[in-house]
């Protein structure tokens, strides 16, 4: 959450930001914030002055005890417990303050950073970089020439899958329901491959694997700020009130929360693969169809945990290391820096990629790359210590999809599709075991 002392000392910016970020009500809200503040501060000096008199008051009970003044010291006693009475409301009060600020401030989003462009949905995002060269700034796409040789029209991933039977969609829906498929013999050893491939850049990059628990407590959920759930997003098991991650980063996160770090050991670097939920509510049509959007699937995340001054040089390096990942898969891909009105509710900046789908003819969402400035630290108390001066800082914590596997399957087996079967990128042959997907696969 955004800190007291950014709001009261840069008031009029962080309305603009809210703005930017087409957060209705502001103004109001900031100003409600800065209410309750004042509010809490009035409160707190009423209660060190009460507390100090009646300090004053019980040194003299002693006093006035020596020297017989007995019945002036039980007057004295008598506006002790008084002072007491109203220590005692002063202090309700002040918790009651400070339980309406942390509700206020759970409620405003992270203010984007100055060069986050304005606009208020994915049509204003800007693309800022492309592998492909007839990617032009209207979004002019060429046809991706990874397998030239190819010139018959291309299938989707889901007929696909079903002619190679690599994944069974109607399975997932007799076990579980829609948005869970079930994976098949290659189609499963391929899920494995891009999990192993990218579990080793990452550790290759300086990353130290975490294998964390995927059901969190509520704690966590509000130190990432996935809690409260405005979305209906989150599976939730309501008996013991926990809930199924996201993203691993909200466990990988919270192994920070209430956390003084030494700036030696900064920035640390942290991966995960997990299963990821998503209740994905009021999703549906043609554009959620096969893998585009599941309730369950895999992902490799990746988080970082860093100072301020350092944070900017963290996210470059996020991104050159996804840029990287897509490099080496051998996909047509964009990169693009989100809209204010585009990015998540704790991002300061955020950056998506994009794989380009030949036979769906659009771009997926793969991985979103996010710097959060100091937010989450806030609601998760995460600080560091000055190696000079001991001073402690919030620090600035990062995550980014490295990456998210159902639409790069999609897009691999969309994208190389030849007339012997579809071609699996170079990098991952040595983790698949096979060069091609055809017809040669187990059967249920």
């Amino acid at each position: 959450m955004l800190t007291l002392k950014l709001i009261s000392e840069e008031t009029e910016r962080v309305i603009r930001g809210l703005e930017k970020k087409q957060f209705k009500g502001a103004r109001e809200a900031i100003e409600n914030v800065l209410a309750v503040d004042k509010r809490r501060r009035e409160t707190q000096r009423e209660l060190d002055q009460t507390k100090q008199q009646a300090k004053q008051l019980a040194a003299q009970i002693g006093a006035l005890m020596k020297q017989g003044k007995r019945e002036e010291a039980e007057q004295v006693k008598l506006q002790v417990a008084e002072f007491k009475q109203k220590d005692k409301d002063l202090q309700e009060m002040m918790d009651k303050s400070e339980q309406e600020l942390t509700v206020l401030l759970c409620q405003i989003p992270n203010i984007p950073y100055d060069e986050v462009p304005e606009g208020r949905s994915a049509e204003n995002n800007r693309v800022v970089k492309s592998n492909l060269k007839e990617c032009t700034p209207e979004d002019t796409v060429g046809n991706w020439t990874a397998n030239p040789e190819n010139t018959e029209a291309k299938l989707p991933h889901w007929e696909l899958a079903k002619k190679y039977n690599l994944i069974d969609f109607d399975l997932g829906v007799k076990i579980t329901g829609a948005g869970f498929p079930v994976y098949i013999g290659k189609g499963a050893r391929l899920q494995r491959a891009l999990i192993n491939f990218f579990l080793d850049e990452a550790r290759k990059s300086g990353y130290t694997e975490i294998m964390p628990p995927t059901v969190v407590n509520a704690a966590s959920g509000y130190g990432t700020g996935q809690l409260p759930d405005k979305e209906g997003q989150m599976y939730h098991c309501e008996v013991d009130d926990f809930y199924l991650i996201p993203t691993a980063e909200v466990p990988v996160t919270n192994i920070y929360r209430d956390v003084i770090l030494d700036e030696k050991d900064l920035p640390i670097k942290n991966c995960a693969y997990t299963e990821c939920f998503r209740r994905e509510a009021g999703s549906y049509g043609k554009d959620v169809r096969g893998l585009n959007r599941l309730h369950e699937f895999s992902k490799v995340e990746i988080v970082r945990i860093d100072k301020p001054e350092h944070s900017k040089e963290s996210h470059k390096e996020m991104l050159e290391h996804v840029e990287g990942l897509l490099k080496k898969l051998e996909l047509p891909y964009r990169i693009l820096l989100l809209c204010g009105g585009d990015q998540s509710f704790t991002s300061s900046i955020c950056y998506d990629f994009e794989v380009y789908s030949e036979a769906q003819k659009r771009w997926l969402e793969v991985s979103s790359v996010s710097n959060f400035d100091n937010y989450q630290a806030n609601r998760l108390k995460c600080r560091y210590r000055h190696a000079d001066d001991k001073k402690i800082e919030l620090c600035h914590t990062l995550n980014g999809s490295a990456l998210a596997l159902p639409r790069i399957v999609a897009a691999i087996i969309e994208n190389n599709q030849t007339s012997e079967g579809i071609r699996i990128p170079k990098c991952l042959v040595p983790y698949c075991g096979f060069e091609i997907l055809d017809n040669n696969n187990f059967s249920l």
